[in-house]
């Protein structure tokens, strides 16, 4: 895995779902395929750009379009009862049914459709975190910071919508260090196209 820090542009930073599309044209060789990078806005400047830490399974191409301040190649040593600080931030949501939406047939069975609704107290949020490491790792301290809603918008689908950001930063205690990794590399949670998911760890 590489571990990048990237600058987006204003136009390219302003809207979430414009990030990840700047952030795809890092990887070339893939341009339809499926995504194997995880990401995080580290700083916004309003009319200036935005910096993002970027994790990737492949190395990211230079572009003209997007710049690569730093790659490193990410070398891990995890083990058992291991103590790591780590930052996350995530979209804890929760899916109920709603009635208004009618009901479906799928296999042969009625169901009633379902819509995601963000958690939004905060030992909801830390159970929900606990649930993602739930068999590779424990939370043994943790400090949830509630964001401001993120609002995105999809221009050639013509659809608008938010989430409601959370950001964990922590203590965990690795329990199962392979069963921990392919955590890491696939990311926690919903909304990895809009910044959220990348696990970023350190020596505690």
């Amino acid at each position: 895995m590489y571990l990048s820090k990237v600058r987006l542009n204003w136009a390219q930073a302003k809207n979430p779902y414009e990030q990840h599309r700047a952030l795809w044209q890092l990887f070339p060789e893939q341009p339809d395929g499926k995504r194997d990078f995880l990401y995080r806005v580290e700083q916004t400047l309003k009319g200036q750009g935005a910096v993002v830490l970027m994790q990737s399974l492949q190395r990211p191409a230079e572009n003209e379009n997007v710049e690569l301040l730093a790659v490193r190649e990410l070398q891990l040593s995890l083990y058992q009862e291991q103590f790591l600080r780590f930052r996350l931030r995530a979209n804890p949501i929760k899916a109920i049914k709603d009635k208004s939406k009618g009901e479906r047939i799928r296999n042969g069975k009625s169901y009633t459709r379902t819509v995601r609704v963000p958690l939004v107290h905060e030992e909801q949020q830390q159970a929900w975190l606990e649930r993602k490491l739930a068999g590779c790792a424990s939370v043994q301290a943790l400090n949830i910071q509630q964001e401001m809603p993120l609002n995105f918008h999809k221009a050639r689908e013509k659809y608008s919508g938010k989430i409601q950001p959370v950001l964990f930063d922590g203590v965990l205690m690795i329990e199962d260090e392979q069963a921990f990794l392919d955590v890491l590399k696939k990311g926690i949670g919903p909304a990895k196209s809009l910044g959220c998911g990348l696990i970023s760890l350190a020596p505690a």
